[in-house]
């Protein structure tokens, strides 16, 4: 079992006369900024350029400053910047600003798994990331809930790092909920494996059903709501996580639950598996790391943007809009 760290694991103290810098204030560095003030966080500041969220920030009570001038003036600076963009902010606007004894918490592994970001020895980096939306992240702590997160050290200059993510992860309220310690490469891989691994296959198993039934001459807006427009998955997905997968199934019809598990018994995994395994050795040996930085730096884009445009434009998505225009 691996360490899962509360509210009594944590020592706000350490952190709680230290400068936190923002650096990214969207939707996870806004919750997170109001959950460490309500918290008790003393010094909070903003890095940031002059967009919307500079606004925002101002409006929410921030003092708001360049990237490169929060960096300086902060002891905790918080790297919520997009991954792509990260690795060459940090080069040219943090890491000059950075002192011995700073602490550098990321809440994506990405970078420094795959070393597109390397900071300076002298410094701690830490991971408090939550795994929750910003949203979620904010609603959760002011119901007293908390939501979980992963806690870990990919540099322990201090001696203390993992003490200081420890105490970030009860300033946004982790804590109450459980703060799982784990490596940086456990985040990248699960991370990137949800994304590249599970949805992927849950995308195609939604996609394959609806031409069926649709081919089979059932209506597209019965077709997509039965499947997940009602929102029924979404339930069904919460009792999972409350209870546990296969422990929800009491709350379905007793027609259903053996039409699920007997269906389940007789389905052969091994395409799953195989994709699974194949797109797991694919992010773990850096082929993704390495093919995503060419898409962004070679290709400008030009193949995501038309996977994306395949899309939003396939036949799925296009009966989608008109079952949504229909049900509005």
């Amino acid at each position: 079992m691996t360490n899962i760290y509360y509210d009594k694991d944590a020592n706000l103290d350490l952190i709680i006369d230290k400068t936190v810098a923002i650096l990214g204030y969207g939707n996870q560095g806004r919750a997170q900024a109001l959950n460490m003030r309500d918290s008790g966080l003393k010094h909070i500041i903003v890095g940031s350029r002059h967009d919307a969220s500079f606004d925002t920030a101002n409006e929410d009570g921030f003092p708001v400053y360049s990237i490169a001038e929060a960096s300086e003036k902060a002891d905790i600076i918080f790297m919520l910047l997009p991954d792509e963009v990260a690795p060459e902010i940090f080069k040219e606007q943090i890491a000059p600003g950075l002192h011995e004894g700073d602490i550098v918490n990321f809440a994506s592994a990405y970078n420094i798994t795959f070393k597109h970001i390397v900071p300076p020895s002298y410094v701690d980096v830490v991971m408090a990331a939550p795994r929750m939306i910003g949203d979620g992240v904010r609603q959760l702590y002011l119901r007293g809930e908390g939501s979980p997160a992963f806690v870990g050290v990919a540099q322990d200059a201090s001696g203390k790092a993992l003490e200081y993510g420890k105490a970030l992860c009860k300033a946004i309220g982790a804590t109450k909920k459980g703060a799982i310690e784990v490596d940086f490469i456990d985040e990248t891989m699960l991370d990137l494996m949800t994304e590249q691994g599970i949805w992927p296959i849950i995308y195609h198993v939604f996609d394959e059903a609806f031409k069926l039934h649709v081919a089979k001459g059932h209506p597209e807006e019965a077709v997509l709501m039965e499947a997940y427009m009602s929102k029924e998955p979404m339930y069904m997905m919460e009792k999972a996580a409350e209870m546990g997968m296969f422990k929800q199934l009491p709350f379905h019809s007793h027609t259903s639950q053996y039409g699920q598990l007997s269906s389940y018994e007789v389905y052969d995994p091994t395409t799953i598996r195989e994709f699974l395994a194949e797109r797991y050795d694919r992010i773990r040996s850096s082929e993704f790391s390495k093919v995503w930085d060419k898409e962004q730096k070679e290709n400008h884009l030009e193949n995501f943007k038309k996977l994306s445009d395949q899309a939003m434009h396939s036949p799925l998505s296009e009966a989608e809009e008109r079952v949504l225009d229909v049900l509005k």
